[in-house]
């Protein structure tokens, strides 16, 4: 290996691009696969669980990296395309290793002490014969007073005990602390593939809207899986974090009783949200629509339009257009005067009235439009985003191209593997 850093920390490894000699990139880190065998010997690295295209997890043995520096991962290009599966010898550094509770010894000699902590960070290292192996441990005793974190300690591999032994409740502090650094869909790709019970304990440390984030990418049956395992008043607060449209697909899969709990349980606007949502048909504008999309009132300025539409919690697509309705400004509003384009704002004076800069002619859908005709109305006018009005021309809401892609692809479309043909030996072969 070329360019390798003397040490490598697992943590900051995640998320890290990785590329084939071409410079063309691949995929991207999601974890270290490791063998521990004894406490007192250093587990040998075996590779690296990369995702590529599809969110297909591979496995890359250390042999094919052949260089690591801060901001990225090089490989030889011959990667073996078939998905990972974790074999029972096999631990996951990020998955499994952190959060583990351990006893560290810390100093030298007769002023040598053990202290518990909980692990943060494992470290690896390259030998003489260019192998992997974890070589050090930081762990963070628990904090003493209010607010205030525990001392922290980077000790060598073997002053470590506790790293071989199974626990029934890991806590969940620092994998969730890695997951929180990712995009919603990287980091639901990550929970995906957690054992059970690292999994369990992931979704009950992250916050609400952190949790709703991840639910809204990941396949509908680990998002029922993980809702029905929510007491029922927390699974209530998610749903509200939620978009409208992903939490009614998500409970139109659910079973009718639970279904009917957890919408009483809800607050009564967003509840109504998604009821409305579930009246429409399935694979109907209406049914993919949006609620929640920008709309003024025709005294609006510029200004204002873009002041809403800098909101970081829109999506491109939302943001991308801005709608103009006479009051009341809650779906269903008053009539939709039209629609104003944020290109065409960044143009005009802040002062001017966002009325002035409509685009009128614009044919909004109906709620009963299939998804074939949404999809030919996007492309025919080059939009990623159309209002959806009623027989009274009042906005009901908007579909966005985001909304019209998570319809249109394959079911199950966010396990399916990529089209690519394995390079490398089949996995029947051994890895070391």
């Amino acid at each position: 290996m070329s360019n390798a850093p003397a040490r490598v920390y697992a943590a900051r490894l995640v998320g890290l691009p990785v590329f084939d000699p071409l410079g063309d990139q691949v995929g991207k880190v999601r974890d270290v696969v490791v063998a521990i065998r004894a406490e007192a010997d250093q587990p040998r690295v075996l590779g690296l669980v990369v995702e590529v295209f599809g969110r297909r997890r591979i496995f890359v043995p250390m042999t094919r990296v052949t260089a690591i520096d801060g901001a990225q991962v090089h490989t030889t290009g011959l990667l073996n395309m078939r998905r990972f599966e974790q074999r029972p010898t096999e631990t996951l550094v990020v998955g499994q290793l952190l959060d583990r509770e351990v006893s560290v010894r810390v100093g030298e000699g007769s002023d040598a002490e053990r202290v518990t902590g909980t692990v943060y960070d494992v470290a690896m290292e390259q030998a003489r014969t260019r192998d992997w192996y974890l070589s050090r441990v930081a762990a963070r005793e628990a904090g003493r007073g209010f607010r205030r974190k525990g001392q922290t300690h980077v000790v060598e591999w073997r002053d470590v005990e506790g790293l071989t032994r199974r626990e029934e409740t890991q806590p969940a502090v620092q994998l969730v602390a890695a997951l929180n650094e990712l995009r919603p869909a990287d980091a639901a790709s990550m929970i995906h593939d957690l054992p059970l019970e690292r999994r369990t304990a992931v979704v009950a440390a992250l916050d609400d809207e952190r949790l709703a984030d991840v639910l809204e990418e990941l396949p509908e049956e680990d998002q029922v899986e993980i809702l029905e395992h929510l007491d029922s008043e927390r699974a209530a607060d998610v749903l509200e974090e939620m978009s409208a449209d992903d939490a009614a697909d998500l409970i139109a899969g659910l079973p009718p009783e639970t279904a009917a709990q957890l919408l009483g349980l809800m607050e009564p606007d967003d509840a109504a949200d998604v009821r409305r949502l579930m009246s429409y048909e399935e694979q109907t504008a209406g049914a993919m629509m949006t609620p929640e999309p920008v709309i003024l009132g025709p005294d609006a300025t510029v200004a204002d339009a873009l002041a809403h539409v800098r909101n970081p919690d829109l999506t491109t697509s939302l943001a991308a257009l801005v709608y103009v309705c006479r009051q009341p400004l809650e779906p269903p509003t008053g009539r939709l005067l039209g629609v104003a384009h944020i290109q065409r704002l960044l143009r005009e004076p802040p002062s001017t009235l966002v009325a002035a800069a409509l685009d009128q002619s614009l044919d909004p859908l109906r709620p009963e439009m299939t998804i074939d005709e949404v999809a030919a109305h996007l492309a025919a006018y080059n939009l990623v985003a159309a209002p959806v009005v009623d027989d009274e021309g009042r906005l009901l809401g908007a579909v966005t191209v985001d909304d019209l892609l998570d319809h249109m692809l394959p079911e199950g479309w966010r396990e399916r593997a990529a089209r690519t043909v394995p390079v490398t030996p089949p996995r029947g072969v051994p890895r070391v």
